[in-house]
């Protein structure tokens, strides 16, 4: 974003869009409404994602909206991913952390620390067809992210990992894996290096799906390496910095889940605004009584203050500012309003609002995640605390 633009959106509001962003949102709505609606009920029984719709990301550029034009993507912000995360996320969360993780992880990942010839390599095949996954935690290491048991032995012309991966999100589409193991447990964190793993790879298998409260249509696997073979140039970055690469973009990734847990908020306010206009009891429109009108507006309140930390987060990334506490605001508090907005929406929606045949109930199933998954949400508050007690 130029100067004079972060100028001029500022003086209007954050949640001001550009032209060219409006337009984005607008697709993106487009698709999600055309495309994604229809197919929302069926992936969920199937706990699978439509093939056509993972199709479809890739030809409307969903996969590569920062990666950089010359490899196949749009060279666009952080903000234009987040736009289009909340977007499907209002219709479906599943898809939206599809689009999410290999958008704000995995590309985000390859843009700051790969080399010339593995950005070309990667980002473009990453750019046409090929999801990527995030491959952090493990059993024995989940907020303790950095007690990772995978071991990666130097065998002269190649690394050889062993260990298992679990809550790998994207894990049975994906084809191309940054894998993190250690390279010197007795170094602590400072062995830990990430890697580049291909779904062919030699001794790379893809395990268990788990079988989730919600986004059941995203797929949550183990990943197994017995003996996994990997070229000594699918280092990413450099050896013993994993540790950095996975903090640091994990940061970004906050800013990804607090536009899901946004977009999950929005679609169950709407459902239960439009509920509340229809439904009829005592020979009006429920939302006709101030105490179901305060409850809608409590709602909107929650929604508006989440959309402005998600978005400012995002606008300071994008500024080359300084952002951690604000991500981590935003992911904390997003996840909090998306549960507390769709439980509400459950609520006025009565006994209808329990059962499946109406939306509010995944909403609220989808929502739950966004308290645990890229750091829970004591972790966030151990992180702004900390900012906060050193003066940042």
């Amino acid at each position: 974003m130029s100067t004079a633009a972060g100028i001029a959106l500022s003086n209007t509001g954050l949640t001001v869009l550009s032209e060219e962003e409006d337009l984005f949102r607008a697709s993106v709505r487009e698709f999600a409404e055309g495309e994604v609606r229809p197919r929302v009920e069926a992936m969920e029984h199937a706990s699978k994602l439509d093939p056509d719709l993972i199709k479809q990301c890739f030809e409307l550029g969903l996969m590569a909206i920062e990666s950089p034009e010359e490899y196949g993507g749009a060279g666009s912000t952080i903000f234009n991913a987040i736009i289009a995360i909340e977007e499907i996320a209002r219709v479906d969360a599943s898809l939206s952390v599809f689009v999410d993780v290999h958008n704000t992880l995995v590309t985000n990942a390859f843009m700051r620390w790969a080399t010339d010839d593995l950005k070309k390599k990667y980002l473009t095949q990453m750019a046409e067809s090929k999801v990527g996954a995030f491959a952090l935690s493990e059993a024995s290491s989940g907020s303790d992210a950095f007690a990772l048991k995978t071991r990666a032995v130097d065998k002269g012309d190649h690394y050889e990992l062993n260990g298992q991966k679990l809550w790998i999100t994207n894990g049975n589409e994906a084809e191309i894996f940054i894998v993190f193991a250690t390279i010197d447990p007795e170094a602590g964190y400072k062995g830990i290096t990430a890697f580049i793993v291909e779904k062919g790879f030699e001794g790379f298998s893809v395990g268990k799906k788990e079988d989730k409260l919600g986004i059941r249509a995203s797929s949550t696997t183990e990943l197994i390496l017995d003996g996994c073979k990997v070229p000594k140039d699918n280092v990413l970055g450099e050896v013993g910095k994993g540790y950095k690469i996975s903090i640091e973009t994990l940061n970004e990734g906050r800013v990804g889940i607090g536009a899901q847990m946004l977009g999950i908020a929005q679609g169950a306010y709407e459902a239960a605004l439009k509920y509340t206009q229809e439904r009829e009891q005592f020979g009006q429109a429920i939302g006709n009584f101030q105490a179901v009108q305060f409850q809608l507006a409590e709602m909107a309140v929650e929604i508006e203050a989440t959309r402005l930390l998600v978005y400012n987060a995002a606008r300071l990334k994008d500024a080359g500012r300084p952002f951690l506490k604000e991500a981590a605001m935003a992911k904390l508090y997003s996840s909090r309003c998306a549960e507390a907005v769709s439980s509400k929406a459950i609520e006025l929606f009565g006994g209808y609002g329990y059962v499946k045949d109406y939306p509010v109930e995944k909403f609220w199933r989808d929502s739950k995640i966004g308290s645990i998954y890229e750091g829970t949400s004591n972790m966030q508050l151990q992180t702004i605390a900390k900012l906060i007690i050193s003066g940042k």
